[in-house]
């Protein structure tokens, strides 16, 4: 344990994790929410069509990632809009044309297929510096939109309707969130992979819904349940030699149960 805790890749995963078990669950209870808990999967493929044009133009593949995710979100938003009614819609429509390209890009470039399934399930042990600094980036950035805007967007969460009467610029907020989502999953896919990095946006506050008994409590609730499977599965992964990423679900899976387990007894 202590040979692998002295490791320079596995102090770079530890960050690495750390930071966006922070930001992963600040930006998904506003998903959960607001009943979007599917974006994360949506932006996730789109993110991977990015990288996969990154290995193929050869530029930093995160950044590129990062792009494509960003550009989704603005997507995502003008759909949500033109379909009022039918909003899932643009969640399908945007993550249909994410697997196409990443499918176009990947048989244009088939030798990178191998780099890109890095990013498919996830290589937090590969993490370097420069992935140290992006991720950094983005926590800080999302910590600080958060901090500055929680009233607004727990009054969005909540009762769009009452926020715009009240004089949110709702069109703006929901751009916000959505943006702010992109660079989470998209930073996030390395680390967890894109296959399950709507587990981490999304298992911790459910645990906290069961559990809290105020938002801000279920903030912070969710942040702590999301570091502890970040952490025990890194752990757990590093000892046992287990994929990172797939134990850090599985862990957090696991907490779930516990949670509604002990939520049934509690109440019978």
């Amino acid at each position: 344990m202590l040979d692998i805790l002295q490791s320079d890749f596995f102090q770079r995963a530890l960050v690495g994790g750390i930071l966006i078990g922070i930001t992963a669950p600040l930006i998904g209870i506003f998903l959960v929410l607001r009943r979007l808990s599917m974006i994360g999967d949506t932006l996730s493929h789109v993110t991977i069509a990015g990288v996969a044009l990154g290995f193929l133009i050869e530029v930093y593949p995160l950044a590129a990632g990062l792009v494509f995710a960003v550009a989704a979100s603005f997507a995502i938003e003008k759909l949500r809009k033109a379909y009022k009614s039918y909003a899932e819609l643009s969640i399908a429509i945007i993550m249909s044309g994410g697997v196409a390209l990443a499918s176009l890009f990947f048989t244009l470039g088939m030798g990178y297929n191998t780099d890109v399934m890095s990013y498919l399930f996830g290589s937090i042990y590969t993490l370097d510096t420069t992935d140290i600094y992006m991720v950094g980036g983005v926590t800080v950035i999302v910590i600080a939109v958060v901090f500055l805007l929680l009233k607004e967007f727990f009054l969005l969460s909540f009762e769009e309707d009452a926020a715009s009467v009240s004089g949110l610029p709702v069109k703006v907020m929901n751009m916000v969130i959505t943006v702010l989502t992109a660079l989470v999953v998209s930073t996030a896919i390395k680390i967890v992979g894109a296959l399950l990095v709507s587990a981490l946006l999304t298992i911790p506050v459910a645990i906290s819904l069961l559990l809290a008994r105020s938002f801000r409590s279920s903030i912070i609730l969710s942040v702590v349940i999301s570091e502890i499977a970040v952490i025990g599965g890194l752990m757990l992964a590093g000892v046992f030699n287990l994929a990172p990423g797939a134990t850090i679900v599985l862990l957090l899976i696991g907490l779930l149960i516990v949670a509604l387990v002990g939520k049934k007894g509690f109440t019978t």
